[in-house]
């Protein structure tokens, strides 16, 4: 069939990266913003051997979770940010949960893995505390667009907290200068946040008459404070963290608490446990591990996050933090570990991180994960070294997205 030549497919199942995806002669055929169960028309843009991508003309058969999208730039050719909105939430939460089982099974080669029911967000939207912007030339600010190498100029942003559209609204950035621009809010409304990246690392010329922190990122990712304060403050539980410019936070802080909450219940600690924690960040896990074992070890390599961890921990006399490399600092560990809990980049763990696991054989791992497909990938490697996936807890902390969070729990064998 020639690739121009648009043709009917029936879509069976919602693949990792969020297609929905069909069978049409010998190839399968990836197919975004369609749903499984609906019958549609789609034009090839993409093939290789037995798998195609096909971008969507119209909808023949709808399935019932087909929903209005909220965003006027949500589409074909439009802002990639979400991925989802045309599907009910009810339904985001069901694919979620099969993708999460499909990766394990495919990717982790495990037989019926154990995942437990995803934990839904409070809210589908409004939630995002953070999102980074593009300044185009003309001024306007942009996401990154589902046609690869452009930009959607951004009016609407339904999952974003709205005061910080508002807060955008109130800067005329100089594009000259400016190139990108993320805003984060803390939770008080009132902790707002600009952070800048410019041409050359040069700092602009900027004047503001109302509340709101404004700072610099360095191309080497050194922050550097400009107005107000350096930070935004979250509240998780009963503590609050900082966040500097710069330093990693789930941009959807409503969940973390049940997270911290899942892996102690988990855990069930008894007071006479030493924890590693390693790609630690601002301290959120290691803060709330050490009121129940004996010592946390914190691993983190960003030093602005160090020293919040250092602020957020400053109470707590049981973590040792350390600063560095994960695959530098965690070999030379001498405690004897009962748990690792590990949350590295999406792109999950290094193939020396993991080695590095395998020598440490502790009882427990807790892999904390924002990538389901490096997740199964680490777990089947994990498998070589001794350790059995147990089972792993999704928690939707993107809505409208295909993203799903998890902490996968496995135990070591040998």
């Amino acid at each position: 069939m020639a690739d121009d030549q648009p043709f009917e497919i029936d879509l069976t199942d919602m693949a990792n990266g969020g297609s929905a995806l069909g069978r049409n002669e010998d190839q399968v055929v990836f197919v975004p913003f369609a749903i499984p169960g609906e019958r549609v028309r789609v034009q090839t843009v993409e093939q290789k051997r037995r798998v195609a991508w096909a971008q969507l003309i119209d909808v023949i058969e709808a399935a019932p979770e087909r929903s209005e999208p909220a965003c006027a730039h949500f589409g074909p050719g439009l802002c990639a940010v979400c991925h989802w909105q045309h599907i009910d939430y009810a339904a985001q939460l069901r694919y979620k949960q099969a993708v999460v089982q499909d990766q394990l099974e495919r990717i982790g080669k495990l037989k019926r893995p154990q995942v437990s029911p995803i934990v839904p967000a409070p809210t589908p939207w409004g939630y995002r505390t953070s999102l980074t912007f593009e300044l185009l030339r003309d001024g306007s600010y942009a996401l990154p667009s589902n046609i690869p190498d452009r930009w959607m100029p951004i009016e609407m942003c339904p999952i974003l907290r709205p005061e910080l559209l508002d807060l955008l609204a109130q800067f005329d950035l100089n594009s000259d200068e400016v190139t990108r621009v993320k805003v984060m809010i803390g939770t008080d409304p009132d902790d707002r946040m600009l952070i800048i990246e410019t041409v050359d690392d040069l700092a602009p010329e900027i004047e503001v008459d109302f509340p709101v922190s404004i700072n610099l990122l360095l191309s080497d990712n050194e922050p550097v404070n400009l107005i107000g304060s350096p930070q935004v403050h979250y509240n998780i539980l009963d503590r609050q963290f900082r966040v500097t410019a710069g330093s990693f936070f789930r941009p959807n802080p409503a969940l973390i608490g049940e997270m911290v909450k899942s892996i102690l219940e988990r855990l069930g600690l008894e007071g006479d446990e030493t924890i590693l924690d390693l790609y630690s960040g601002v301290g959120v896990f290691s803060a709330f591990l050490a009121e129940w074992c004996s010592l946390v070890i914190s691993v983190e390599s960003y030093p602005p996050a160090v020293t919040d961890a250092d602020h957020n921990t400053a109470d707590i006399d049981n973590i040792d933090l350390l600063e560095g490399a994960v695959e530098v600092i965690a070999p030379d560990v001498e405690e004897d570990i009962d748990i690792v809990v590990v949350d590295p980049p999406g792109s999950g763990l290094s193939h020396e991180a993991r080695d590095i696991l395998g020598e440490i054989a502790a009882p427990l791992l807790i892999y904390i994960s924002s990538d389901v497909a490096s997740l199964a990938r680490d777990i089947q490697s994990l498998g070589g070294h001794g350790y059995r996936l147990v089972d792993v807890q999704p928690f939707d902390l993107l809505p409208q997205s295909y993203h799903v969070e998890c902490i996968a729990f496995l135990e070591y064998e040998g």
